[in-house]
Formats: C-alpha cells, structure tokens, sequence
C-alpha cells in the first residue's frame, strides 16, 4: 500500500486525495546514506532499432521531431521547444530495446552524486568526461536496483530552440518530451526507491486488498517524469511527447489516418482519469510505444495531494470509460544492461491490472456505489470473453 486508506478523502470526482508520505513496502531497497543527485527533468530516452530508415520515416517524416545529428548507424532527434542537443537517440541494432533513461541534473555536483550513490547501493556504475552519446558531456550511466539502464547528465550541448519556427512546425507539433513509463514488479518497492531519488508521488492505482497497480512520481512540477506500472519487468512502458494541445493529437490521427498508417494507433485518442491528460497511443516500427500527450496540471506546490484511483474506477484509465486494448497492459520493450545486451525479465507475482478489471473474470464499475453490472455494450471488444 503507497498511501495509507485512513489518510485519504473521497473528492466530488471519484477517486481520493491525500499528502505524500515514505512508502511502506515489504522488500525495500536500502536508502542510500550518500545524498541523491538533483533531478531537474527527464533530458532524452535512447532506444535500439532494427531498422533505422523505418524508424526515420516514423519519427521524422510522421511524427516532425527535429534532426539535431544523423549517420548511418544513429539518429539524434529533438522537439520544437528543447534547447540540448536531444530529447530521443535512434541507433541500429539487433534487437529493438532502450538502451537509456536519461535525466537531468542540476549541476555538476549533481553527477559526483549520482556516482556515489548508486555505487553505495551496489548498482554496476560507469562513468564517461565526454559521454556515451553525442551532445552530452560527463555522465553516469547505472544498471539501477530495478534493472533499468539509467543515465545523469548536466553538461550538455546547447542547440537552436525551434518554439518560433513556426514555418517548420506541423499541425501535429511534438513540443517538449514530458515522461517515462516503466514496467515493473513490485510497484511499492520501486516507488521508495525513487522516493529516495528525490521524486514525489502525485497520483496511484490500488485496491482495497492494499495491491498497487501503478505510481506516477515527479521532479519538474507536472503529473510525472516517469511512471512505475507493475507488470513483468524490467521493460519500457512508453515514451511520451507533449503537444500544446488535444486538436495536435487529433491532427496526428488524421494525418495516419490519410498515409494510411492508421494500425500505428495502438489506443485513444482520449482523455486519461490519471494526469486528467489528453492521449494518444503510437507503436513505431519495432513496436516501441510513444505517447502523445496534453493537457496535464501543475504539480509543483509542498503540499501537492496524491490521487488514489481504485483499480475496479473504469474511469481512472480512461475519463470516458473507453476500454483498453489488451496489448497496452502486456506489451512493453525490453531494456538494455551497459554490455547492451537485453535484461532478464521478471514475472510480476501479485495480481496484474488487466487480469483484475478486462480479465474474463475482472470487474471494472462507472458509479462505485451502483450495484449493477457494466452493460455488455460498454465492455467494449476488449473486454475478455466479451470480444465481438
């Protein structure tokens, strides 16, 4: 259980609210002595490829990110509104996987720490004055307790900020990269961790058993840099891109819709219970997902109350109640070790998401206090043992 069930009061809107607390968990990882890195903000995400002309085409020529660096074998992108060298790193490779979660820190400082403390937690540790990638300066990358590869950085190339080009920009304009979603396990367990990496929690998914289904947890004052969803890990969720606005994601749609690229929708658009942002799902090429996203509240305030959503809320996914696809809660890529080679995955063991509300024998409810069934009309085709 993140957040105490007798600290939490019922809103107007469904779900409860409460303040931030230390997490509980029965498997904690040790909190480190050393004091944690200032995370500004997620900085980039590099993932592999296995075709990088594809993969060109997608996020290029599709979606409008930027091109800051190019060759044969990698592809440096940015949006419209970043001003260091990148935001997303395309390499080729054999297997299509993420090698890096990248952050920004606040200072130089801030990477001597990153170093300290994830040695003193025993996590595998490199370090590189000009970098692992172009653009990027003196940098940490860490194989962190969770298994997922992490990178820290301050020193960075500064590039041209794009906000005014409004002759480059498409009606789908990708304006900032705004989060992570990670796959794992144990969701309490990973929470405290990041908890002791300086993020707060603003919104999460339980039950009333105490089983935790997802956290979203922040350093910039938004609903999230990254998310914990539980589910067999480690792996990448998605990555997410901001637009300004929901009628940039409409156009998105539209424009795959006339390419006839429309199978590249893996679900939405639509409007999240959690975050209450506008989205879009996309899978590229290799089947990696991006998110589109809009529309999400400040989150910057000490007192900033955490949501609880019930697992059962079929609201808490989706504010209208459409369905999810099952794919959205099985798929997700793997992630890389510093060797590059894929990590081992593990099977969560609690119950997982879908099983417990699309499942064949799950439940979800639009009125919790409503003792009648979903109609079979709502249940939608995803709905297991319900498919059209």
């Amino acid at each position: 259980m993140i957040i105490d069930k007798n600290k939490r009061t019922l809103t107007s809107s469904g779900f409860h609210v409460s303040q931030d607390a230390p997490v509980n968990t029965d498997n904690p990882i040790p909190t480190p002595e050393a004091p944690a890195p200032d995370v500004l903000r997620v900085a980039y995400m590099e993932i592999q490829v296995t075709d990088l002309a594809a993969s060109r085409e997608f996020y290029v020529d599709i979606l409008g990110l930027h091109v800051t660096y190019e060759d044969d074998n990698e592809i440096y992108l940015r949006s419209a509104e970043e001003f260091i060298h990148h935001n997303l790193v395309l390499k080729q490779g054999d297997v299509a996987a993420v090698g890096a979660f990248s952050y920004r820190v606040r200072s130089p400082e801030d990477v001597d720490k990153a170093e300290t403390f994830y040695t003193e937690l025993g996590c595998r540790v490199e370090r590189r004055a000009d970098g692992f990638v172009r653009g990027i300066g003196d940098s940490v990358r860490v194989e962190d307790p969770l298994g997922f590869p992490y990178e820290f950085f301050y020193d960075v190339d500064h590039v041209e900020r794009l906000a005014w080009r409004y002759d480059l920009h498409i009606p789908g304009e990708l304006v900032r990269l705004d989060h992570f979603n990670q796959v794992t396990p144990d969701v309490p367990r990973a929470a405290r961790y990041m908890q002791d990496l300086g993020f707060r929690i603003t919104e999460e998914i339980s039950d009333s058993d105490g089983t935790v289904y997802a956290a979203w947890m922040r350093r910039k004052p938004t609903v999230h840099d990254t998310a914990m969803t539980g589910g067999d890990g480690p792996r990448m969720h998605h990555v997410a891109f901001a637009t300004h606005e929901k009628h940039n994601i409409l156009a998105i749609c539209d424009k795959l819709g006339a390419l006839r690229r429309s199978d590249a929708i893996e679900r939405g658009p639509g409007r999240h219970g959690v975050s209450n942002a506008f989205y879009l799902y996309l899978r590229d090429p290799d089947g990696h997902r991006v998110e589109i996203y809009t529309q999400d509240y400040w989150t910057g305030d000490p007192d900033n109350p955490v949501v609880s959503w019930d697992v059962h809320d079929n609201q808490r996914r989706d504010w209208w109640g459409t369905p999810v696809v099952p794919s959205w809660y099985t798929d997700a890529s793997l992630v890389l070790d510093l060797d590059g080679k894929p990590q081992k995955v593990v099977e969560r063991t609690e119950e997982k998401e879908m099983d417990v509300t699309i499942g064949a024998d799950g439940f979800s409810y639009t009125r919790a206090d409503d003792e009648k069934d979903m109609p079979d009309w709502k249940k939608g085709e995803f709905k297991l043992g319900h498919q059209l």
